[in-house]
């Protein structure tokens, strides 16, 4: 499990994220909703190591993960699926599927069948060199690497974002399964509420890097959701 506590991000002078707190459950989707510039992807960095946190604690698997290095955090079984996607474009797919390769002992160095079957044109297209696939391949092909690294907390952010709609429903149908494996947490920041309505089983909304309204699906109030979306 993830517990994030009271966890406060500073960037210089600005601060981030204010007493952010929240909980991810192997075998749920926890979503993070809120307007761009809230805090949201700041999180995510927080949680994967790319960003320092300036107070509070983050625990993964009951081991206090708030100073590990980004690397030591992918060996824990975390992985960073970022905004952008960052794939590696003038390498094919199967090299940068291979990228996820780096924390994982020799023994356990392959491509699993899972990333071909929920995403069947990254077989199709092993040798296209990842540059040439379209916005929403990119972005499974994203996901694919950091499914390779076998997680058991996956971090995806906005993973709809600019994506056309037969990919999302794709991704989402993606998100379905992971969750059903019942093998890892999902953090999942998504500014499209439907979509995270359907797929979520915990929600947060963060509004100027602050927790603002939280809750689980059976206790979800709909239109206190959508006025905390709107504040």
């Amino acid at each position: 499990m993830l517990e994030v506590k009271s966890i406060d991000l500073h960037y210089g002078a600005a601060q981030a994220l204010r007493g952010v707190s929240l909980q991810a459950q192997i075998g749920e989707v926890t979503c993070v909703l809120g307007r761009n510039g809230v805090g949201k992807t700041s999180l995510l960095g927080a949680l994967a190591g790319q960003h320092p946190v300036s107070g509070g604690t983050i625990v993964w698997e009951g081991e206090d993960a708030t100073r590990l290095k980004p690397y030591e955090r992918a060996r824990r079984g975390i992985a960073y699926v970022p905004q952008g996607r960052e794939i590696f474009p003038l390498l094919t797919v199967e090299e940068n599927l291979k990228s996820g390769f780096a924390p994982l002992s020799r023994d356990r160095r392959s491509i699993p069948d899972d990333v071909f079957s929920l995403f069947p044109v990254l077989h199709d297209m092993l040798r296209r060199r990842g540059g040439d696939l379209s916005g929403g391949q990119q972005q499974q092909l994203a996901i694919g690497r950091a499914l390779v690294m076998r997680p058991r907390l996956l971090l995806l952010d906005e993973p709809t974002e600019g994506i056309q709609p037969s990919i999302i429903k794709d991704i989402g149908r993606a998100i379905v399964y992971l969750r059903s494996l019942k093998q890892m947490a999902i953090v999942l920041v998504e500014q499209y509420l439907d979509f995270a309505s359907e797929l979520g089983d915990n929600f947060a909304v963060l509004d100027r890097g602050a927790v603002v309204y939280s809750a689980n699906k059976a206790s979800l109030d709909d239109a206190a959701l959508k006025r905390s979306l709107a504040i």
